[in-house]
């Protein structure tokens, strides 16, 4: 039985959006093996026509790419959206800590005062609005004291260029100090039913606190996905080519594992993608889900994952098979 698309709060901001998000860095091309523009836009207004209103996004996907694409998908829909974009990957003035070359570029991660004004008008440009509903700091720069990005942020609130304020990759002594120094409504970190780490640090605090999570990568750059069996070859710039955890061993377990869930996900009439979906924004202290979708019918199934909903047993169950075949995954 179909479900309504699940709502859910960012943090104690007034702002509800779709329980699932789609996340666009696979659609700005960069490590993903590059990007097809028509299909990327088509994967957007088809998330929004199944009442997925959370869009995340960032300038460093594809230095701009991806919120053009963005940009250009949600012309004429922006009020049927949730619109999230980051600052503090720059590549426009070398300050802060460098961090990584794209195509010879220096980016390096910088949050001071002038580089947040300067990034949120870029975005907007690029973006084709003048408002953005959730604005994240990227990674967090050491270089600047977090009172000083949260006050640039605060101010870009006043001026009605955002309504919320995210930080991701976050520890939580970073969380502590964003909430001491104002209204911080969300964290964004990698959370799946392979990467767990942050259930015994990071959600209690956040849940304390009134700050909801993002989480991303919820089916681990495609290894929970149901599809990428032990055979699959990766080629390019695909990270996941020379990534540990997605060795042949990992897979097979992985394989072991979607075998378990195999029942659960009939039940729905499901794909093991969705029951995966459903089992992460059903966990404690999860708040959305960010899923990836590069054409329309990765899309429609993602949303779908949002109408589901899993009973206890079928949790337990889940959490029973994760246990058994994922403890020892590397990565």
């Amino acid at each position: 039985m179909s479900h309504e698309m699940l709502q859910r709060n960012i943090g104690r901001s007034e702002i509800q959006a779709s329980a699932i998000g789609l996340g666009t860095w696979a659609i700005g091309g960069w490590m993903w093996g590059g990007t097809d523009r028509a299909q990327s836009i088509a994967a957007i207004q088809a998330s929004i026509d199944e009442g997925v209103s959370l869009i995340d996004t960032a300038p460093a996907y594809g230095q701009g790419l991806a919120e053009e694409i963005v940009g250009e998908a949600i012309r004429g829909r922006r009020d049927k959206v949730v619109l999230a974009t980051k600052c503090g990957l720059v590549w426009h003035v070398q300050k802060g800590n460098h961090f990584f070359d794209y195509d010879g570029t220096p980016v390096h991660r910088y949050l001071g005062r002038d580089a947040v004004f300067y990034e949120i008008d870029e975005s907007l440009r690029r973006l084709q609005t003048d408002y953005i509903d959730h604005y994240i700091t990227h990674w967090q720069d050491p270089t600047t004291p977090i009172g000083e990005t949260m006050a640039a942020l605060e101010d870009l609130k006043r001026m009605g260029k955002i309504r919320s304020i995210g930080a991701s990759n976050t520890s939580v002594a970073d969380v502590r100090a964003y909430v001491t120094a104002g209204q911080l409504d969300a964290v964004q970190e990698e959370y799946s039913m392979v990467r767990r780490d942050i259930e015994a640090s990071l959600l209690p605090e956040c849940r304390e606190e009134g700050v909801s999570v993002l989480s991303y990568s919820s089916l681990a750059l495609g290894l929970l996905g149901g599809r990428i069996g032990p055979d699959r070859v990766f080629s390019g710039d695909d990270q996941r080519k020379d990534n540990p955890r997605f060795s042949q061993e990992n897979r097979r377990k992985v394989a072991a594992l979607m075998a378990e869930l195999g029942p659960v996900a009939a039940a729905h009439e499901a794909s093991l993608a969705q029951v995966v979906i459903a089992w992460t924004l059903q966990q404690p202290g999860i708040t959305f889900s960010l899923c990836g979708a590069r054409n329309p019918d990765q899309a429609r199934e993602n949303a779908a994952a949002g109408r589901l909903r899993l009973t206890a047993d079928e949790i337990a169950l889940m959490n029973r098979a994760a246990a058994l075949h994922l403890t020892d995954l590397d990565g």
